[in-house]
């Protein structure tokens, strides 16, 4: 298998650490990595394909993966009929999620957003925008921390601030990583290479963490813990299931977190 990456490395929103693990392992199946590569063509080749790299690199094989994003499909509604606002990014929403006419709502990955746009955002969105219906003189829409993962194996994920933010403002934030699946290998079905990376701001609240292993039930763990700014004396106000990966990432938090 050859992959051709336009980036200098794959998932940049993931850790570069915990990514490259990942194509440690496709490498060792025998996977062919190019980097900083813009696919130009992709020809029929008798009963090959061939795909050729602006750079002039090829490679031939029986089917191609394309797998380069996707434009918002906003053409041909009329939108600009209504004075409605799109791009291929999307549609341009206020506060509340309304267009440039009052009465039509957008949401999900329709509306041009820095925010990620996943299954849950959307449905987020969507909520919101039912209740405006019935409030519209309510608030404006405010999101959450909104946590996100890849489905690799390893999988990899993440909530909140990031290690290269935390690590590039040291001054705000402090870093702890720990080797989990070395550290609690007893725990961690033998998984050796997973890790945990957790952030804390001055006031020793959580505010961002990122994971190599069981990404979705501890981001689903710790998501509420950053959002609603938990301590440890509300952790230790709580007993965990034991003995449980969630029960050692508790232990683990209540001697890091703000006391109360």
């Amino acid at each position: 298998m050859t992959l051709f990456e336009y980036a200098n490395r794959p998932l940049l929103a993931y850790p570069e650490n915990y990514v490259k693990k990942i194509v440690d392992k496709f490498e060792v199946q025998g996977a062919v990595f190019h980097f900083d590569q813009a696919v130009a063509q992709v020809e029929k080749v008798d009963n090959s394909f061939r795909v050729v790299t602006t750079e002039g690199l090829t490679a031939t094989g029986d089917f191609v993966l394309d797998a380069t994003g996707c434009a918002t499909n906003v053409e041909n509604l009329g939108l600009e009929n209504l004075g409605i606002e799109a791009s291929p990014r999307g549609i341009k929403v206020d506060a509340h999620m309304r267009t440039a006419m009052p009465t039509i709502y957008a949401s999900g990955d329709v509306v041009d957003k820095t925010i990620p746009k996943l299954t849950p955002t959307a449905e987020f969105e969507s909520n919101y925008i039912g209740r405006d219906f019935l409030y519209p003189d309510g608030p404006a829409i405010s999101y959450p921390v909104i946590p996100n993962l890849v489905f690799t194996l390893p999988r990899i994920g993440q909530v909140g601030v990031t290690i290269d933010e935390a690590k590039a403002r040291p001054d705000q934030y402090k870093l702890v990583e720990i080797p989990w699946g070395e550290q609690y290998d007893w725990v961690k079905n033998h998984e050796l290479d997973a890790e945990l990376a957790l952030i804390f701001d001055k006031e020793d609240y959580l505010v961002g963490a990122a994971i190599s292993s069981q990404v979705g039930t501890w981001l689903d763990w710790l998501t509420p813990i950053i959002e609603k700014k938990i301590t440890a004396q509300d952790l230790n106000n709580m007993v965990m299931a034991f003995p449980t990966q969630t029960y050692i990432l508790w232990s683990t938090l209540t001697s890091l977190l703000r006391a109360k």
